[in-house]
């Protein structure tokens, strides 16, 4: 078969699923609707709708109290995303728009015919860029070849990168180039939710703040037009020739090596085929754009610079593989990750290794990160920051189409917590800004199908923290969400005992958190605060659209210190760990009752036949720890409300 027509073959291979996926997807969607309307009717049946408005109107207080140049408190308005504020406005709402943002999130990834622009022009807007900026692109006088193709895009979104770099000075540059990493990255060995220097990282918050974000994101749309599959196919066609045009290198069908900070004039490498080695592949001030598109074989990536493989430390950097079981290995900013820029790694197929440390696998602070693996079994390992995390002004994405996959995170750097044990993992569709200096960003995690494995310790898997917002949907298969890695980073025995906090769709301090899963058997791991846990203002929600589940928590769905948590499965006999599910307690210490109007949770499950730690409750409507409290189980799902 020539290589061209494999090349359509393995990129339309994951649409074959598509009808399948669309209606699991028309299920979940009318689903969360009408979980929706069940907790606005049991907040209506106990009169307890004024409380929540109470409660939400106090929240808005303390976002409008903190918005801008406010403070109040150590909470500012520092990076905070306009996205992420009007959803924490319009807490009863959030299901429906986590349901519907991570299933058009998907859709505009897994369409194999639309490349990955729509996903761009989606993660814009969540960074306050308008989809017409977004999708701002000069094709006026395009060249009809590949080379010229790609020529004009890299010069487009070389302008562009420097256009968004336009309102600092050189001097301000500058201090980025010495401190972005040290002061967001390396300096970070636990106590993940602080920035070890404040002051340092608030300078570089205020800088990323200035960064003309619109001229950024239009160089990530040019990226987007590199990786459509029609120019992909084109490729193939090219003749391998060692002389560089324009710094454009075509390399040869054979085992090419690689070694790319010494290769600075190249722009661009387009390999046609061959086990090939690459090594490193930064960005520097003499190129700040850099696409890497590999047509076939099974290729090694390596290296230990900050910013390689798809991550782009102020600047622009792309990966596109398109066959083969291809092996990543990185430290810090790797692998579709951004530090001030854009960074995208796209791998179409094969059974694929992916390992980090730090800021890894669709990971962003300050721009946009996206990481899609579009088919095969593939493994995914990180300790910090990584698997859809978004920083400060940054929106990080992991999406893998197809195949049984492994995801780890953690078990590197011991957890915050005195009196737990444990290692921090801040991973796996997580939003989090630095406590103190900035608010967060947006993180997500989706994986298409397959029967997948989670592994993550502390503050991870579907959740936000400190202004920011993490989703994490897998969307077929039978699912195990372990709680806690099992060994350390490294392979080797934890020297920690296996234990899980934060994890499995919470929030902690004006976060929006949530885990959504579409059908299989499946199992949530973890120890304490998790399965929609909501802690001080904000919303956290699992989902659960189908299968026998076991929740192995002794309580789930809590809302706590002024929280609204929630828990919703929908089929099968499934297990929960406890009979505490549900739980709203009357107190709260962080904010006066009963201005802050009070804690909220539900706990929902319709059809089977369900346990509750050693109690068969079925068929119930329960008060748990105060009348804002919720534990509903419905033998049927019943029927929908009727709208005027």
């Amino acid at each position: 078969m020539p290589e061209k027509h494999a090349i359509r073959l393995t990129w339309t291979a994951s649409f074959l699923t598509c009808a399948m996926i669309s209606s699991a997807q028309e299920h979940a969607e009318s689903m969360v609707r009408r979980f929706q309307q069940e907790v606005e009717s049991g907040l209506s049946q106990r009169g307890e709708r004024r409380k929540f408005d109470l409660y939400q109107a106090y929240n808005n207080g303390r976002l409008d109290g903190s918005d801008g140049t406010n403070t109040w408190s150590d909470k500012t308005g520092n990076c905070r995303l306009e996205w992420v504020d009007k959803r924490l406005r319009n807490q009863l709402e959030t299901p429906v728009l986590a349901e519907r943002f991570t299933r058009e999130l998907h859709d505009a990834v897994r369409d194999p015919g639309w490349g990955i622009a729509p996903a761009v022009r989606i993660a814009a807007e969540t960074l306050g860029v308008t989809p017409e900026a977004a999708a701002e692109q000069s094709n006026a006088g395009e060249a009809p070849d590949s080379c010229g193709r790609l020529r004009n895009a890299l010069r487009r979104a070389q302008e562009a990168f420097a256009a968004s770099l336009a309102p600092l000075t050189e001097e301000q540059i500058e201090f980025l180039r010495r401190r972005l990493v040290d002061v967001t990255t390396t300096q970070i060995q636990g106590q993940a939710a602080r920035f070890p220097d404040a002051d340092s990282g608030r300078q570089v918050c205020d800088l990323l703040e200035t960064l003309h974000r619109p001229s950024l994101v239009k160089a990530g749309v040019e990226m987007a037009a590199l990786a459509d599959p029609a120019f992909i196919s084109g490729l193939s066609e090219l003749i391998p020739e060692k002389n560089l045009e324009n710094g454009i290198l075509i390399g040869s069908p054979t085992n090419d090596v690689y070694v790319l900070d010494e290769m600075n004039e190249v722009r661009a490498l387009i390999d046609v085929g061959g086990d090939d080695t690459y090594i490193e592949g930064t960005l520097s001030s003499n190129r700040t754009v850099l696409v890497i598109i590999d047509l076939g074989g099974d290729d090694t990536y390596r290296g230990e610079k900050p910013g390689i493989q798809g991550g782009a430390v102020l600047g622009v950097s792309m990966i596109v593989d398109v066959a083969g079981d291809d092996s990543y290995e990185a430290a810090d900013v790797a692998q579709g990750a951004c530090l001030a820029g854009i960074g995208i790694l796209i791998d179409v197929a094969g059974n694929d290794t992916y390992r980090g440390l730090r800021r890894n696998q669709g990971s962003a602070l300050g721009g946009i990160a996206i990481h899609i693996d579009r088919a095969g079994h593939d493994s995914y390992h990180s300790a910090l920051y990584a698997q859809g995390f978004g920083g400060p002004l940054g929106f990080g994405m992991l999406d893998d189409l197809a195949g049984d996959d492994h995801y780890y995170a953690g078990g590197k750097w011991l957890d915050g917590y005195d009196d737990t044990r444990g290692y921090d993992g801040w991973s796996q569709g997580v939003g989090a800004g630095p406590r103190g200096v900035a608010n967060g960003g947006i993180g997500v995690l989706l994986d298409g199908g397959g029967d997948d494995t989670y592994e993550f310790d502390y503050f991870s898997h579907g959740g936000g923290y400190w202004f920011a917002a993490g989703f994490a949907r897998d969307f077929g298969g039978n699912d195990r969400r372990l709680g806690s890695t099992r060994l350390a980073h490294d392979g080797t025995e934890r020297g920690e005992p296996v234990f899980l906090r934060w994890g499995i769709a919470w929030q902690a301090h004006y976060g929006l958190g949530f885990v959504l899963d579409d059908n299989g058997n499946d199992t949530y791991g973890g120890d304490i605060v998790g399965l929609g846990f909501s802690w001080d203002f904000g919303v956290a929600g699992l989902f659960d659209f189908g299968g026998d589940d076991e929740y192995q928590l002794t309580y789930g769905a809590q809302g706590q210190q002024a929280g609204y948590g929630m828990l919703f499965d929908v089929g099968g006999d499934d297990r929960y760990g406890g009979t505490d599910f549900g739980g709203a307690p009357a107190s709260i210490t962080y904010h006066p009752l009963p201005d802050c109007g009070g804690n909220f949770a539900f706990s929902v499950n319709y059809e089977g036949h369900d346990q509750y730690g050693d109690e068969d409750l079925n068929d119930v409507f329960l008060e748990r720890g105060s009348p804002g409290g919720f534990l509903i189980d419905r033998n049927t799902v019943p029927l929908p409300a009727k709208t005027p």
